[in-house]
């Protein structure tokens, strides 16, 4: 009986467990479940008998040691600084190693070491990163087979709320990390526009972001993802003109939360003294210059050139960040304190559902004319719980475990799925759960 062994039972683990559940009936798998919470494990499985829950601390060597050494493939949806550490346990146990995160630098060094060892890692398996680069690359290697040459690729992603549960003036909640949430776009990001490099700082990122149409959808904004010109290598683009990935909200959300980058609120490098002593009001007073706290309202609006009815200062105003509320977290970054605000405005209700918006745009020559291909995909979660999100980050993985443990998978070294031997099956099987992307393709000029 082969093992799959999960590490994490977190939300994003749900759909990738049930998954799993169900396949390993038909295979005759076992699943084992290991979450530093035994109790959150042992839910997942619920009655399952091909399934049993560990409690498992990962830093417990020994523990982790074993567990690994037990299983076939070891899928890891634990925080992304912690797959090095499993990574090295596989490749030591000669254990095969999955992740939905994006491949590290310390994953890519080992790959002469996997290989030599039989085994593959793949990365980059979830849902940004990963659907993302499976479905981008069915298009590229579809236009290139008709002699098509590419010329420009823009992506856009978005986790958001949908229109039904979208009921405050941000028109966004909390559907992943909250803490990634709050640190995004940190860095500078990088793409390439008309054959010209181009590099925007983070204190300029949420000013400088663009409108875009989401076939079906509407406007909404986006702002350039850290780098995009990685992607010229990855999808096999050097010599592309232009490249660019970049995140979709809402209209009206990026000017209201450049104040808070402006102002410094994101910033998570220094503890806020006796931050547990302070009010909200307090602090927001304390990165406004010349501000006192009877004040502090017209002078962030002085400083930023707004009206005090203006919709950026509702925003900011909604989120309670004016109030006299204690903050009650001890040594906390300015980061870290934002992000405990808005927890309790950006929750999820429990019949709240999400949705999942990404967009590719492909322009490209072919027999003479210049043709735009647009590639939409929008998936909406059922309930807090069984949110979209978790659905389309556990199923890449689920799908590919099970076409590695039935011999499908003939790849060595580290990897992520941009191989048609890869994206064709899970995007296939993808689609017979409504995870659909609609084309559609006009012609520029002749």
């Amino acid at each position: 009986m082969k093992q799959i062994l999960i590490l994490g039972a977190g939300r994003s683990a749900q759909t990738l467990i049930k998954y799993l559940l169900e396949q390993g009936r038909t295979y005759n798998w076992q699943v084992v479940i290991a979450d530093r919470d035994y109790a959150l494990a042992k839910e997942a499985i619920g009655n399952a008998e091909i399934a049993r829950a560990e409690e498992l601390h990962i830093e417990d060597e020994n523990k982790r040691g074993k567990l690994i050494a037990a299983a076939d493939v070891v899928a890891s949806l634990l925080p992304a600084f912690l797959h090095i550490t499993v990574a090295r346990d596989c490749l030591k146990y000669k254990k095969h190693f999955i992740t939905a995160s994006y491949n590290s630098p310390e994953l890519k060094a080992m790959d002469e070491s996997i290989r030599e060892a039989g085994l593959v890692f793949m990365g980059e398996m979830g849902l940004d990163p990963g659907i993302d680069h499976m479905s981008a690359m069915r298009v590229i290697d579809d236009i290139r087979s008709k002699g098509g040459e590419i010329n420009a690729f823009h992506s856009y992603a978005g986790g958001l709320v949908a229109p039904e549960s979208d009921n405050n003036p941000w028109h966004y909640k909390f559907t992943w990390n909250p803490r990634n949430v709050v640190l995004a776009g940190r860095g500078t990001a990088q793409y390439i526009n008309s054959g010209r490099l181009k590099y925007l700082p983070y204190h300029r990122l949420f000013e400088s972001y663009e409108e875009v149409e989401v076939q079906g959808f509407g406007p909404y904004e986006m702002y350039p993802n850290r780098d995009s010109l990685l992607y010229r290598k990855l999808y096999d683009l050097e010599n592309i003109p232009s490249l660019l990935r970049g995140t979709l909200r809402h209209r009206g959300y990026c000017d209201a939360w450049n104040i808070f980058v402006q102002l410094g609120l994101t910033d998570d490098s220094f503890p806020v003294i006796h931050s547990d002593r302070i009010s909200y009001r307090q602090f927001i007073t304390a990165f406004v210059d010349g501000a006192v706290e009877e004040n502090v309202e017209q002078r962030l609006c002085d400083l930023f050139d707004i009206s005090a009815s203006s919709e950026i200062m509702n925003k900011i105003k909604w989120t309670g960040i004016f109030e006299k509320k204690k903050i009650n977290l001890d040594m906390a970054t300015p980061a870290q304190i934002l992000e405990q605000l808005l927890l309790d405005k950006w929750v999820m209700q429990p019949n709240d559902r999400d949705m999942i918006l990404m967009q590719h745009e492909f322009t490209y020559e072919s027999n003479g004319d210049v043709k735009k291909r647009i590639s939409t995909m929008e998936a909406k979660g059922d309930n807090a719980q069984q949110t979209a999100m978790s659905r389309l980050v556990g199923l890449p993985v689920g799908i590919y475990i099970k076409l590695l443990l039935t011999g499908k998978v003939e790849l060595k070294g580290v990897h992520i799925p941009v191989m048609p031997s890869i994206y064709r099956p899970v995007l296939d099987e993808l689609e017979q759960m409504n995870v659909i992307f609609k084309e559609k393709e006009v012609i520029l000029d002749s």
